[in-house]
């Protein structure tokens, strides 16, 4: 994930594994400005329900700016249904807005991707938003950023199908863990999430020590 920058390459890491009773959701800390760390703390993980969640890559202020309007329209829904939104419902809501931000005429270019996982009455759905904003439902695992050609290296060789949330933690630790030792727009701490039919919940949140100490 990129400070506002239109001519330098954008860079992060996140994932999602479906698992057997849950979803795991994970990325790094690090937000870059080209080769420049802007931020070591980032917070590339957003609630945006109490059983939803949202990764964030690209450029910063039109991700921020997208979360907030998911947020409002998924709580102005509710409120004018009486429901919640369904994971899908929020997948094609948020799909279409980055369609929109993405075409429109800007001297900085809105690009943004975004994983959406969520639980519903329908059961566990994790979603792909791309940044020409197409939606894509993922049946097993998922990553984004500059460091995703190391993160799938690792799942395609591990992921098996009926993990359990916590094999899926272990594995969503060792993919993000294996993309900060080899992308440099990636690194300064790992955050992960589960999500289940009870709701979202942040279960990892460590920092790497950069700095050696004498």
């Amino acid at each position: 994930m990129e400070q506002n920058n239109p001519s330098v390459k954008k860079g992060t890491t996140t994932l999602g594994i479906i698992c057997k009773d849950g979803i795991v959701i994970a990325a790094e800390k690090r937000a870059t400005i080209g080769s420049f760390i802007a931020d070591k703390k980032a917070e590339k993980i957003v609630m945006i329900t109490p059983n939803m969640v949202l990764t964030t890559a690209g450029t910063v202020s039109d991700a921020q700016l997208l979360v907030k309007l998911i947020k409002a329209e998924l709580k102005l829904k509710q409120v004018r249904t009486g429901r919640e939104a369904t994971v899908k419902e929020a997948a094609n809501l948020l799909g279409g807005m980055i369609y929109g931000n993405i075409r429109k005429y800007s001297l900085i270019p809105g690009i943004t991707q975004f994983l959406l996982a969520g639980a519903d009455r329908e059961g566990l759905h994790l979603y792909d938003l791309f940044v020409d904003g197409s939606v894509m439902e993922v049946p097993d695992y998922v990553s984004s950023g500059s460091g995703s050609i190391v993160v799938y290296g690792i799942l395609e060789a591990m992921f098996k199908k009926d993990l359990v949330l916590k094999e899926g933690t272990e594995l969503a630790l060792k993919a993000i863990n294996a993309a900060m030792q080899r992308d440099s727009a990636s690194g300064n701490g790992i955050v992960i999430y589960n999500i289940n039919k009870e709701g979202a919940k942040k279960i990892f949140d460590k920092d790497v020590e950069s700095v050696i100490k004498m």
